[in-house]
């Protein structure tokens, strides 16, 4: 079973390699989309690490916008085309972090053809907060003063929008481990239909919606598992995940899940130590 590994990441060349190490495999290829914005050169080192690639079509990427949804979709493409026969994506951020050894990872997915593990909830009945992303025009992407004025004025104007094609929205969070043949629809129909693409641009947080969306409005509904295979933890409420220190040390000891985000070695480093050691004595 061959596993591609997609990471987005802007920052912190250090953690980045410390992941990159964390996920090597025999049968693990390592993408990285490196946010345009960022100076390229305290992470070409990295290309040396065995197994792993950095996307040629960089985006700059601004937190909330379309931008990235764009940036999943150009790496998508560079995987897709690389020729390699992957059965898996697990798409990553540079501030996530294994839970577990890759050989277990591997088995798991192996024993699991063809599903696409990932967060979603209902827009209208489970995550009713998400409605407003949809519902109104966002100007976000679009990096022009007076934007926000512009669009309250638009939205006055033209009122409530739905989704394309009558989609039924769901979401939740961006980071997913799915078969490569829901990559490859995902793909072809984002690329196949304009208008879903025109009405993406002017969402906002689209990244943490649009793939499920589009999994769930199709005959690959049927593989979802809701389970994005990550302990993530949101308590703090907000719109960002809590930053995992030692003292969430034994709750993702206790978690049966294969990744956890989101860390930062700038404010708690030890607590990736704790967890190789507890994946070394695993092995």
């Amino acid at each position: 079973m061959k596993l591609a590994h997609l990471i987005l990441a802007h920052s912190q060349p250090r953690q980045l390699e410390r992941l990159l190490h964390s996920l090597q495999h025999d049968d693990a290829d390592i993408y990285i989309h490196l946010d345009k914005k960022t100076d390229v050169v305290p992470f070409q080192h990295l290309a040396d690490i065995k197994n792993v690639h950095f996307i040629q079509n960089r985006i700059k990427v601004y937190w909330g916008t379309y931008n990235i949804v764009k940036a999943t979709f150009n790496s998508f493409k560079e995987i897709l085309d690389s020729g390699k026969n992957y059965q898996y994506l697990n798409l990553l951020s540079g501030q996530d972090y294994p839970l577990r050894p890759q050989q277990e990872l591997h088995d798991f997915l192996n024993a699991n053809p063809g599903k696409a593990f990932m967060n979603y909830m209902l827009f209208d009945t489970e995550w009713q907060e998400a409605l407003p992303r949809v519902r109104f025009y966002h100007f976000n992407n679009f990096r022009l003063p007076g934007h926000f004025i512009l669009q309250e004025l638009v939205n006055k104007l033209f009122g409530a929008r739905s989704m394309p094609n009558n989609m039924i929205a769901v979401g939740r969070s961006q980071w997913f481990t799915i078969s490569m043949e829901c990559v490859s629809y995902i793909y072809n129909y984002w690329n196949n239909t304009p208008k879903l693409r025109h009405f993406i641009k002017l969402t906002w947080g689209p990244d943490e919606f649009i793939f499920q969306t589009i999994l769930y409005n199709s005959q690959y509904k049927v593989v979802m598992v809701k389970n994005d295979l990550r302990y993530i933890d949101w308590s703090a409420g907000g719109v960002s995940p809590k930053t995992l220190t030692m003292e969430d040390a034994e709750a993702l000891s206790a978690s049966a899940q294969y990744f956890a985000r989101k860390f930062d070695i700038t404010k708690d480093e030890a607590i990736l130590d704790v967890i190789d050691d507890r994946i070394k004595t695993h092995h």
